[in-house]
C-alpha cells in the first residue's frame, strides 16, 4: 500500500524538496531511531548536570561536563531550534522533540480517554509559555542546571501523564498544551518551507491510499497554515495533494483564506515580543536596577525587612549560597512585576499600531489581528537575539573573538524590521482605501517596529 501511495507519477515530476517529504514518510523506522536518541540525548544534558558540583573558575566549556552541558543545551540547541522553525517549520516539533515522541509513543499504551472539554481551550498555549517562562527566570533556568531539570522534567512529566491519559498515538501535549506550541506555531508562519495541500487535487483523487497517523491532530485535507503543521512528512503524497514545497516567507500571512486567530496574535504580541523579551533583558536593565536599589532603601528607612530576607528555597526563587546568588523575596517581587508588568506594557504598546491601522483601512479581511501578524519577522529576529545572548555569555567567557557580533545583531534587527514593514505595506496595498489612509496605516506600523528596534539597540549598544 505505501508503496502505491510514494510511487512518482510520470505525469507529475518530482521537485527534489518534494522528494525529501516523501523519504520522511517512506523512512519512518530512521526517524524514530533519531528520535530515540534525541531522548537520550536531552535526558543526559538535562539530568546529569543537576547532580554535578560547581564548576571551577578555571573550568572550560571542553573540559567540565557541566558546563559543557549548559552551552549546548541553552547555547547551540535552543537557538538552533528557533532558527530551524523560522526557516524550516515545525521540523523539531515533528522530527526530533523528546516530549512529543515520549507522549506520542507512551499514548499507545495509555487509557486513550475522551478529550475534556477543557484540555481544548485554544488559550493554554499561550498561558503555559507565560508561566513557564516567569518562573524559568525566578528559578534562573539557564544558569542552574537544578532549575532546568524541574522546569524540563516536569514538562516532560505532564507531557507523559497527558499521553498516557489521553489519545492513541496522538500528540495531545504537543496540541493542546506545550509551552512552546505556540510560538513555534507563530514563527512557523514566515517558514519558507512548509507542507502544501492541493484541496482540489485531494478531492479528485481517485485511487487507493492509506490513512494517514497526522500525530498533532491537523484536519490535513484543510491545512493552509504552517503553524498546526508538525513537518514530519507522514502526509507527503497523500491523495497525490500533499507536498514539501516551497514558499514566499510571506505568503501565509498574506492569504486572506488563513484566519488570524487571536490566540496566535496575544503568544506573538504579549508572548514573544512582550514577555519573553522582558525576560531576555532585565538582568542588565537599568531601569529595574534603580527600582530595586530605591525599593530596598524604603524598606530599610521603614525598618521592613521581611522581604529583603533570602531564605528562599531553590525551587522558588534562586537560592545557590556555594555560588554567591541568592534572591530576596524583593528580587522576586520586582522580577515578576518587571516581566508580567512590563511584558503587557511592551505588547499593548504594539497593539496600538495594528488597531489604528486596521481602523483606517476598513476591510473585513484587514483585522487588527492581521495586521499584528505582520510582526512575526521581528519576533523571529527577537527571539534568536534573545537566545543567542546565552551564546554570547559562554563564548566571552571562554575569551572567543567576537568582533562580528554587532554587525550580526544589526543585520538582524535589520532583517526583522524590514520583514515586518514589507508585512505591513503588501496588507495596505490590498485595502481599497485611498493612498492617504494607506499611507498613514504603513506608519502606524512602523512605530511597533521602531519601538522593538530601540529596546534591543538598548539592550546591545547602550546598556
Amino acid at each position: 500500500m505505501a508503496e502505491h501511495i510514494l510511487r512518482f507519477h510520470p505525469s507529475q515530476p518530482r521537485s527534489r524538496i518534494e522528494k525529501l517529504g516523501l523519504l520522511l514518510r517512506r523512512y519512518r523506522a530512521p526517524i524514530i531511531a533519531v528520535q530515540w536518541l534525541v531522548v537520550v540525548v536531552y535526558a543526559g544534558l538535562v539530568v546529569i548536570p543537576a547532580f554535578l558540583p560547581l564548576p571551577p573558575e578555571d573550568a572550560h566549556i571542553w573540559d567540565n561536563l557541566r558546563l559543557f552541558a549548559q552551552f549546548c543545551f541553552w547555547g547551540l540547541w535552543w537557538p538552533g531550534v528557533m532558527i530551524a522553525t523560522v526557516t524550516m517549520g515545525r521540523v523539531w516539533c515533528g522530527l526530533f522533540c523528546p516530549e512529543g515522541f515520549i507522549s506520542e509513543w507512551i499514548s499507545q499504551y495509555g487509557r486513550g480517554k475522551a478529550l475534556p472539554g477543557w484540555l481544548k481551550w485554544a488559550g493554554w498555549p499561550f498561558v503555559a509559555f507565560i508561566c513557564t517562562t516567569v518562573y524559568g527566570q525566578l528559578v534562573s533556568v539557564y544558569e542552574y542546571p537544578q532549575a532546568a531539570l524541574l522546569v524540563l522534567g516536569g514538562s516532560t512529566i505532564a507531557a507523559i501523564v497527558i499521553g498516557l491519559l489521553y489519545g492513541r498515538e496522538k500528540r495531545i501535549w504537543c496540541r493542546y498544551l506545550c509551552p512552546a506550541s505556540g510560538v513555534f506555531a507563530v514563527l512557523a508562519k514566515i517558514a519558507p518551507l512548509h507542507y502544501k495541500v492541493d484541496r482540489a487535487a485531494w478531492d479528485r483523487y481517485e485511487g487507493e491510499f492509506q490513512p494517514v497517523n497526522c500525530a498533532p491532530l491537523v484536519d490535513v485535507r484543510r491545512m493552509t497554515s504552517a503553524g498546526e503543521c508538525h513537518s514530519c512528512g507522514r502526509c507527503a503524497g497523500q491523495r497525490d495533494a500533499v507536498a514539501l514545497s516551497w514558499r514566499s516567507p510571506f505568503s501565509e500571512v498574506l492569504d486572506f483564506n488563513n484566519p488570524a486567530k487571536t490566540p496566535d496574535v496575544l503568544t506573538l504580541v504579549y508572548g514573544v515580543l512582550g514577555v519573553a523579551t522582558a525576560a531576555f533583558q532585565w538582568t542588565v536593565s537599568p531601569w529595574l536596577l534603580h527600582i530595586k536599589i530605591a525599593a530596598a532603601e524604603w524598606l530599610v528607612e521603614h525598618d521592613h525587612f521581611t522581604l529583603l530576607d533570602n531564605d528562599v528555597p531553590w525551587w522558588l526563587l534562586t537560592h545557590y549560597p556555594e555560588a554567591s546568588d541568592l534572591f530576596t523575596w524583593l528580587d522576586g517581587a520586582l522580577i515578576l512585576g518587571y516581566l508580567l508588568g512590563g511584558g503587557f506594557l511592551l505588547g499593548s504598546l504594539l497593539l496600538i499600531g495594528p488597531a489604528i491601522a486596521s481602523r483606517l483601512v476598513k476591510s473585513e479581511h484587514l483585522s487588527w489581528q492581521r495586521f499584528a501578524l505582520a510582526l512575526a519577522p521581528m519576533a523571529a529576529a527577537s527571539v534568536i537575539l534573545g537566545l543567542s545572548m546565552l551564546t554570547v555569555t559562554h563564548l566571552k567567557a571562554e575569551h572567543f573573538w567576537l568582533g562580528w557580533l554587532p554587525y550580526f545583531r544589526i543585520a538582524l534587527l535589520t532583517l526583522g524590521a524590514s520583514g515586518s514593514l514589507w508585512l505591513a505595506l503588501q496588507l495596505v496595498r490590498r485595502s481599497p482605501e485611498n493612498i492617504g489612509k494607506k499611507s498613514i496605516a504603513w506608519i502606524t506600523m512602523v512605530l511597533p517596529v521602531s519601538l522593538m528596534v530601540t529596546i534591543w539597540s538598548l539592550v546591545f549598544f547602550v546598556w
